[in-house]
């Protein structure tokens, strides 16, 4: 996702005075803005930056959904109006078809071993950003069955 894409997105929300979905993306443009900062490359936000960003607030607002009380329907549905927002922009992961293909094609040595935590080590800065830790986990655990 190109961040100036996300403030042409934003500036759009504005104009339809849509309260939600420019709240979620304003959400994603200062986190964003706010990591390149930290990163010291202000004035040039990449892409992947961006992505790292999304997927970060992606899986935080999925724990408040989680970690909402049932009684709290109003907050639930906040959380979730912004969730559904930030999928919108969420870069497309891997399934665990597509992981273990990867891993046998790619790291065939390692995984022959059958040694999980050497293959989680080696595999894991090939597909960070790219596919969920949880499913490569999984997938990992079945080749070293």
């Amino acid at each position: 996702m190109k961040f100036e894409q996300l403030q042409k997105d934003m500036m759009t929300a504005m104009k339809a005075r849509d309260k939600v979905r420019k709240d979620a993306i304003s959400v994603l443009v200062s986190a964003a803005k706010k990591v390149a900062i930290d990163e010291g490359c202000r004035d040039n936000i990449t892409e992947e930056i961006v992505d790292r960003v999304i997927l970060k607030e992606v899986k935080s607002v999925k724990e408040q959904i989680d970690a909402c009380p049932d009684s709290r329907e109003d907050l639930k549905q906040e959380y979730q109006a912004r969730y559904d927002v930030f999928q919108e922009y969420a870069p497309r992961m891997m399934s665990a078809e597509e992981i273990e293909a990867f891993i046998t094609e790619k790291f065939a040595d390692v995984a022959a071993q059958k040694n999980k935590g050497l293959i989680m080590k080696t595999v894991m800065p090939e597909l960070k950003g790219k596919a969920d830790g949880s499913v490569i986990n999984q997938v990992v655990a079945k080749l070293c069955q």
